[in-house]
């Protein structure tokens, strides 16, 4: 496999997502940077509990044996792959992917990555591709629980928590829209990203949303990673919501369930790294739907050769903030109450370079895209101060992104 990165000036590539085809795109874009790309060089599925070692070792295979020539040398130039992990050891799968051609901005620098399996490289002309058509017409069903059902479930893990069986637990919910039309996923990422423009707009193998937090991101040697929990839906009068943004930061609840958040984040980085960054307090993320305690975690890491951006999502995944704390005991909770598979939802989903160096971030705000039928998901963090019905109300705001993207 040969990989060549070239230049080109910012201007080309000004609009990333309007150089997507419909076939096989992937993206990851924040501000209107980031990288796209389209077709498949190779893929790799795995699943289970070895799904990320098995996928990193894949990846490892192809950068010893591929020729790289990378003319502009950031991150993410150069053989990079897209993936999308499942949130649990079983059911689910997930999916390691190197696309054909992968482009990319940086502030004032811009390239395109052909890759192929052979010397004699195609030129990559960069043109605007056709233009997605709409969905139509959507239509809502229940997924896996009702509104009163999944309400019931927020209870019976209150339950469990004022029982001392665990501390915290992340619980999703789930809808299934039907379209009239076969889903172009360029239609929803080009919402997403014009609404959303500071979360990182993302689509991996079906997987689609907009998340406001990144997991992890490794950049020669530093390690950082964006906390969210607790959460407070905005009610559109600036006024207002500034009173609920204070009201928020000074909650006991929220500030309990992100301090789990937190720790989770911390202990599972503390090993890798040689040197770390934990704030004191969190601050206020503000989004056109929510606003979220939010906190950012640095470190260096001791042995980049040995800590992957692939191998540090493992160690981070389930972190509390999707999962719950303890994390076996959450996880028990979780498969005991949802009473759905969640598939990808609140699984890593990002972008690793032949460095190692990467950024995944959360599959938050987020829909399974498949032919006319896509899975909407959203997830609320239960702490023991939860009420079923405030948490109800969460949801569904987490679930107007991509609702407002289809449609």
């Amino acid at each position: 496999m040969v990989a060549r990165t070239v230049a080109v000036e910012p201007g080309a590539v000004a609009d990333l997502l309007g150089l997507l085809p419909a076939e096989q795109p992937v993206t990851w874009l924040r501000r209107g940077e980031g990288l796209v790309g389209w077709g498949q060089a190779a893929v790799v599925r795995t699943t289970g509990a070895h799904r990320f070692a098995d996928a990193d070792s894949w990846w490892s295979q192809v950068v010893d044996r591929a020729v790289v020539r990378d003319e502009v040398g950031l991150p993410g130039t150069g053989l990079v792959a897209f993936g999308s992990f499942a949130f649990a050891d079983a059911p689910g799968d997930s999916v390691l992917v190197v696309p054909s051609v992968v482009v990319g901005r940086r502030g004032d620098r811009a390239w395109v990555t052909t890759v192929g399996h052979d010397l004699d490289h195609r030129a990559s002309v960069l043109h605007p591709a056709d233009e997605p058509g709409c969905p139509g017409e959507v239509t809502y069903a229940d997924g896996a629980l009702d509104g009163e059902s999944w309400m019931s479930a927020v209870a019976d893990a209150v339950a469990r928590i004022e029982a001392g069986d665990v501390d915290k637990v992340v619980l999703a919910r789930d809808l299934v829209a039907t379209t009239e039309h076969d889903v172009d996923v360029r239609w929803p990422l080009r919402r997403l990203a014009t609404s959303y423009p500071t979360t990182w707009t993302f689509h991996v193998d079906g997987m689609i949303g907009a998340t406001p937090e990144m997991l992890l991101r490794r950049e020669r040697g530093l390690v950082t990673s964006r906390v969210l929990a607790g959460t407070i839906r905005r009610t559109g009068d600036d006024r207002r919501d500034a009173e609920l943004a204070g009201a928020l930061a000074r909650s006991s609840k929220d500030l309990e369930e992100h301090e789990y958040a937190v720790r989770s984040v911390a202990d599972a980085l503390g090993p890798h790294c040689s040197s770390m960054n934990v704030p004191d307090a969190p601050f206020v993320l503000h989004l056109p739907n929510v606003m979220h305690l939010a906190s950012d975690v640095a470190g260096v890491v001791a042995d980049p050769a040995a800590a992957s951006s692939l191998r540090l999502a493992e160690s981070l995944h389930p972190s509390a903030a999707v999962g719950g704390t303890p994390t076996d005991a959450a996880v028990a909770v979780i498969s005991e109450v949802e009473r759905m598979d969640r598939g990808r939802y609140a699984g890593p989903v990002g972008w690793i370079d032949a460095a190692g160096d990467g950024e995944w971030g959360i599959a938050l705000r987020s829909a399974a895209v498949d032919g006319r039928t896509v899975r909407l998901f959203a997830g609320c963090g239960i702490v023991a101060g939860s009420d079923p019905a405030d948490e109800l109300a969460e949801s569904q705001a987490k679930l107007l992104p991509m609702r407002d993207a289809l449609g």
